[in-house]
């Protein structure tokens, strides 16, 4: 399921249409069991996310919501910085040029660092040397890469200007929201 799409079994069932991952009920979000009787006991992502800077589609802004404080993360899994090395923060952009007539990608390692350890990607997701990674849109789509994250914890496919947001020659000009 991607994006504002409709499964039919929650369509018929509940005639409400699937708010865009991660806002996604538990009971329909292809991860958790719909049969699981602990399921209720889960908080509901509208509920827990309800107070977070959102985006123009309704989604979550998470490096918004770090930077402004709204969230802080774990440094460590127990949040005790005895029970490990506290998070690496690199501030490094990876510019991906193989985008054809849309901007030039750009990956915000400092975005991602600020919460996630280095082994949250590398090496089983990508691998950290140039040129290492065929990354493509179909690929991400499939839910690899980029994809393994982006519309399902984090924001959508369909919101192209947040990664596709270095314009070159022959490119659409950067999206100003």
């Amino acid at each position: 399921m991607l994006g504002g799409a409709m499964t039919s079994s929650w369509a018929e069932e509940e005639e409400k249409p699937v708010i865009a991952p991660p806002l996604t009920p538990l009971a329909v979000d292809g991860i958790h069991d719909p049969d699981n009787p602990a399921l209720p006991s889960l908080q509901n992502p509208v509920e827990s996310m309800i107070d977070l800077p959102k985006d123009r589609r309704g989604e979550v802004q998470w490096v918004k919501a770090l930077q402004e404080g709204v969230i802080n993360p774990r440094q460590t899994l127990t949040g005790d910085a005895a029970d490990g090395p506290e998070l690496e923060v690199l501030d490094l952009d990876i510019i991906m040029k193989d985008t054809a007539q849309m901007p030039h990608v750009r990956f915000p390692h400092l975005a991602h660092t600020q919460w996630l350890a280095c082994s949250n990607c590398h090496s089983e997701i990508f691998l950290p040397k140039d040129n290492g990674n065929p990354v493509s849109m179909e690929k991400i789509l499939k839910g690899q890469y980029c994809g393994r994250c982006h519309d399902k914890v984090s924001f959508a496919l369909w919101t192209c200007e947040r990664c596709h947001s270095v314009p070159h020659a022959g490119s659409s000009p950067a999206f100003v929201p």
